[in-house]
């Protein structure tokens, strides 16, 4: 843990070439560190994503968030920019492995970066990070209540994304999943075929699923906030990380 970050706004280059804002937040020291590429939920690239980002950087690592939907809505509010990419049917899944791609590569190349670098993301941001575990090299993935990560989205939705099920045989590094067991999206029957997926490829991971918690339970800002199930799983995750992301 560390007190002392340096945190702000970067640029970094995603998919395509294509230059995308970022929030980039790291300890000023010099110890070589694991980095996190943080994948921010539908409501976008927000306040809270950034708390996250920071948080992160306290707890010892190079953490980065880029703006996924710097293309359709450059420095827009975040709540107008979600409101655009949803009406496009979100984020184009070749696009999102792109950025993350470049934000990792970003990670990688800072002075005190120690060549690990993991993933995380929260409801969308979730399936997303599965998508990037499945997709590039990396140490490590969390999926924090990703939704249609094995079934389709509902008719009338809106959204273009279709299951990762099958992509389970590419994961590249250890997946945590964390979970409320209230959720619809996902529910814990689509969680149980995810676990059992990876089991059967012989896939690295922990699931945790917490009772009374439904979808968005880390937000603290919203009333899903469960407090209890969000200590326990921000402890989860570090300790995760702890795991995969020191060299």
């Amino acid at each position: 843990m560390t007190d002392e970050i340096v945190a702000g706004t970067v640029t970094i280059t995603g998919h395509g070439g294509d230059e995308l804002e970022a929030y980039l937040a790291k300890p000023t020291d010099e110890t070589p560190r694991g980095g996190v590429v943080v994948i921010h939920h539908m409501p976008g690239y927000d306040a809270a994503t950034k708390e996250i980002v920071r948080r992160f950087a306290v707890g010892g690592y190079n953490a980065l968030c880029p703006n996924l939907y710097t293309r359709e809505a450059p420095g827009a509010d975040p709540d107008d920019a979600a409101a655009t990419v949803r009406a496009a049917g979100g984020v184009p899944d070749d696009r999102l492995v792109g950025d993350v791609s470049g934000a990792a590569d970003y990670l990688r190349a800072l002075e005190n970066a120690n060549g690990r670098v993991g993933v995380i993301g929260y409801c969308s941001g979730g399936r997303q990070a599965f998508l990037a575990g499945c997709s590039l090299d990396l140490d490590a993935a969390v999926d924090c209540y990703g939704a249609f990560v094995v079934n389709d989205p509902p008719a009338g939705m809106g959204m273009t994304m279709k299951p990762l099920l099958g992509l389970t045989p590419q994961l590249s590094c250890p997946l945590l999943g964390i979970f409320g067991a209230d959720d619809q999206y996902p529910g814990p029957d689509e969680v149980a075929v995810l676990a059992a997926e990876l089991e059967k490829h012989g896939k690295e991971h922990e699931f945790h699923t917490y009772a009374g918690a439904g979808h968005a339970f880390f937000a603290v800002d919203r009333p899903s906030y469960r407090p209890e199930a969000a200590k326990d799983g921000w402890e989860r995750i570090f300790d995760f990380y702890a795991r995969t992301l020191t060299a």
